[in-house]
């Protein structure tokens, strides 16, 4: 019930106080807001509708509009879409490294595959010689993994530095943010043990469970 004047010849009377939000992206902090009425001027109709047949019910207002003979065409937007919007770099950007991580671990696969293929035939008769010595395959296993995951978490301790670093300063840039916990960083350093891990371990279970005679024919 209290007057209010905001400016530029703009009053009116208090008909209502709403809890804070945000109307703009989550990068800004939220503004104090007015929303006011003009009974003879507007931009916009915001209508709330059910989501039962919503084809069916733009249909009836698109009719509804276009019986008051406006000047203005019938044209419509959903507010979740709006504000969607405001976050189409963030999602761009996930989108894309989310590829290019994707294309990197492939990438890096196809090279550790590849590598532990060429140590495994490297030291075909070192395998042999352990087995016919009494190694067992879990043992040869982590003999030829051991050095592979070494430089693994050579990679994740260089890794995990940068990374925190980048996001926190991304993050920065939001008003209102999450915060980055440890177990996050945690848990991709033992995916990344575990992908490296499957990769390599297919060469060296192969390795592992050759016939040593084979490898030892021509000592």
């Amino acid at each position: 019930g209290k007057k209010l004047d905001w400016g530029l010849g703009k009053k009116g009377k208090v008909i209502g106080v709403v809890k804070d939000f945000n109307f703009t992206s989550l990068h800004e902090n939220i503004q104090p807001l007015i929303i006011h009425i003009q009974r003879d001027w507007f931009n916009f109709i915001t209508l709330k509708i059910k989501g039962d047949d919503i084809p069916k019910t733009i249909e009836q207002l698109e009719e509804k509009w276009n019986s008051l003979n406006l000047e203005s065409p019938f044209d419509y937007s959903f507010l979740d879409a709006d504000f969607e919007k405001l976050y189409r770099a963030e999602q761009q950007t996930q989108s894309i490294i989310g590829f290019l991580a994707s294309l990197a671990i492939f990438i890096a696969c196809l090279g550790l595959f590849d590598l532990a293929a060429f140590m495994a035939e490297q030291r075909t008769k070192e395998i042999g010689v352990r087995k016919v010595l009494g190694a067992d395959v879990l043992g040869i296993v982590g003999l030829l993994s051991k050095d592979f995951l070494t430089l693994v978490g050579i990679a994740i301790v260089i890794a995990l530095p940068i990374s925190w670093f980048a996001s926190t300063k991304w993050l920065d840039s939001f008003a209102y943010r999450t915060d980055l916990t440890w177990w996050i960083f945690a848990l991709a350093g033992i995916v990344a043990i575990l992908i490296a891990l499957l990769t390599v371990s297919f060469q060296s279970v192969k390795a592992a469970i050759a016939n040593p005679v084979n490898s030892l024919r021509n000592e």
